[in-house]
């Protein structure tokens, strides 16, 4: 995915009023790209095709750093493939905790990549990218975005119509929605360390990291034109993460149809 780089220059955004700012933020000359894994040897290969494919849409530096957190079954090999592929990394831990699978990503990218010019982006080993997925959120950056928080789209396996109705009741797809997901997140290495990265958690370090952003005021933006398909398993790594949130959304419907 190495494509070459664009040089750094000042760019001229729209702002709200209509008016002209300038961004006066280097340009962003590289991408790393981190998705952790701990035994998704069903999922990973299409989860990281689309990164690479996301990756070649742009001409940037991207680099692909995957994650494998106490894996026992093919999920290295698969790493492996795409890894070479890429020209990207792969990191081992043993720690079954996803904050810390996603922070040892970016501090193993960290040599390299760790100014306002480089951009972090992760996702989740049962997610989909987006084609445009990267190009998005360095749009976004160029228009003076500092975190970019995207919106998730559930696949459709499992996926029936009670659930579906009460999740898209309760979703916001829009600007400004105020959702967070590990699997659809990215911001400046600059600002991702001024805040120390992700903490080690076992669920909600995504929420936790957006919410020390905005507590130290950089600019985050709830963005909602590349959202990432995730899967709609009810057993999921993290212990409340989407799975868990899938789950007491049928609670809930069990519950209003037995009332």
């Amino acid at each position: 995915m190495v494509n070459g780089f664009f040089g750094a220059q000042q760019r001229a955004a729209p702002s709200r009023g209509g008016h002209h700012v300038i961004d006066e933020q280097p340009d962003i000359q590289r991408v790393v790209v981190v998705v952790p894994a701990h035994n998704e040897e069903s999922v990973l290969d299409l989860c990281l095709a689309s990164v690479a494919e996301a990756g070649e849409r742009v001409s940037i530096d991207t680099v692909l750093v995957v994650v494998l957190d106490a894996c026992s079954d093919s999920s290295a090999s698969i790493a492996e493939k795409w890894a070479k592929r890429t020209e990207g990394h792969v990191v081992a831990i043993d720690r079954r905790n996803v904050g810390a699978a996603r922070a040892a990503g970016f501090f193993a990218a960290s040599h390299s990549a760790a100014g306002s010019d480089t951009w972090f982006a992760t996702t989740d080993a049962d997610s989909v990218v987006r084609p445009d997925w990267i190009a998005t959120q360095i749009a976004h950056a160029r228009r003076g975005a500092s975190v970019v928080a995207g919106t998730v789209l559930p696949d459709s396996v499992g996926f029936d119509a009670r659930v579906a109705t009460n999740y898209f009741a309760g979703y916001r797809f829009e600007p400004g929605h105020r959702h967070i997901h590990g699997a659809n997140l990215g911001m400046r290495a600059d600002v991702y360390w001024n805040v120390g990265g992700f903490a080690g958690l076992r669920t909600g370090e995504d929420v936790d990291l957006v919410r020390r952003f905005e507590h130290a005021a950089h600019s985050v933006l709830y963005a909602c034109d590349s959202p990432v398909t995730t899967s709609t398993r009810r057993v999921g790594r993290a212990p409340d993460g989407f799975a868990a949130h899938l789950r007491s959304i049928e609670t809930d419907h069990d519950m209003a149809v037995a009332q």
